[in-house]
């Protein structure tokens, strides 16, 4: 008789005994980002995901595939959209942290990840031709990292009793789009808090501080440690402060009182970068709280305008554009009738944060 395999039994982990499975081993452990709202839920930021039923007007949901039918495309409220400017401007700190590389129509795009240490091989005779011979070869052995944008959209749910005026669709993509750029820029600040090297110190009234000093000594630091020194600094507000409280407080206050009243300006030209900025955004981190995105971290990076694949920058944010057929740019809006009274409008688009080099990224955690 033909002997028959018995049926692999798998071992069954209860749930009480998950959490050690997990530190054992035994069960790959799987890190949530904190970008929940309030509700419980995880969808970023937004109220909860489109199951095509139980709208409630004002909800911000994830955006359902069936929302992006080509039916549903607005071209005025897509065209609004390329020229609106956000008050805020958290766009701006969006393209100051990751600049922004367009990849083209195509979703998939690769990036060049360098050998660092080869852009700094050197040796005093090693460009010298002798006589009957070439010159030597050099070369780069950098590979190319393929990668995909990601589809992101959200959709707001609009009772027509509730809206005034003929131009309140405009709104409402402005709001979407405000907080789409709110989560692109969470998780930048999180991909480089995660792939920065850490430094912590402390800033308080302590006789002999000197935050900007702690900066310099920590950027050549970071210099020797890539090759390249970053060229923008980002503070969170809580941290800035911390430098005005500590150089505000120091014993010889003529001395340090100038230190702490410099421009942003005057403050890049001291820490012997090009730009500084101070982080303000904030995000609703409970029903009735708000939190700093940035807060008490300070981030020392290498970033550059009008970047491509293959720059040195630390951060960029991939970004895809629709084809000319579907109306080009980087975002499509849509707009769908679902009922007598309530109206879908969902704006998506595609991008992807990447830290593309961790050499030399710098965090600074204030307390």
């Amino acid at each position: 008789m033909k002997k028959q395999n018995k049926p692999v039994m798998r071992k069954k982990i209860l749930p009480s005994a998950l959490a050690a499975a997990v530190l054992a081993g035994a069960v790959p452990q799987i890190i949530v980002p904190q970008f929940a709202n309030a509700n419980g839920m995880n969808p970023l930021i937004a109220d909860g995901f489109d199951t095509g039923r139980g709208y409630k007007p004002g909800q911000i949901l994830f955006a359902n595939d069936a929302r992006f039918a080509e039916s549903y495309y607005s071209e005025p409220l897509t065209n609004y959209l390329v020229g609106w400017k956000d008050p805020n401007d958290i766009e701006a700190r969006l393209q100051y942290l990751a600049p922004t590389v367009d990849v083209g129509t195509s979703r998939r795009f690769e990036w060049k990840a360098a050998v660092n240490a080869e852009e700094f091989l050197s040796e005093i005779v090693d460009d010298q031709r002798a006589i009957g011979s070439d010159f030597k070869t050099v070369q780069y052995t950098g590979t190319d990292v393929v990668d995909k944008t990601f589809n992101k959209g959200l959709t707001y749910i609009a009772d027509l009793d509730g809206v005034v005026g003929t131009n309140w669709q405009n709104a409402k993509v402005a709001k979407l789009m405000r907080r789409l750029f709110r989560n692109e820029y969470r998780r930048a600040v999180a991909a480089v808090s995660a792939g920065a090297t850490n430094q912590a110190y402390t800033w308080d009234t302590t006789a002999g501080k000197n935050p900007d000093q702690d900066l310099r000594t920590d950027l050549i630091t970071s210099t020797t440690a890539s090759g390249i020194r970053p060229n923008r600094i980002l503070y969170g507000d809580t941290a800035f402060n911390k430098r005005l409280l500590s150089y505000e407080a120091q014993v010889n206050a003529t001395a340090y009182a100038g230190v702490a009243n410099l421009s942003l300006e005057q403050l890049a030209a001291r820490l012997m970068v090009d730009s500084v900025q101070i982080s303000k955004e904030r995000y609703q981190s409970a029903a009735a709280a708000k939190s700093e995105i940035l807060s008490n971290l300070i981030f020392g990076f290498y970033a550059q305008d009008g970047v491509d694949v293959e720059d040195p920058s630390h951060v960029k944010r991939f970004v895809s554009s629709f084809a000319s057929e579907q109306g080009g740019g980087r975002v499509r809006v849509y707009v769908q009738q679902i009922s007598s009274k309530l109206v879908a409008i969902t704006v998506e688009h595609y991008s992807k944060v990447v830290v593309t080099f961790s050499g030399g990224l710098r965090k600074w955690t204030i307390s």
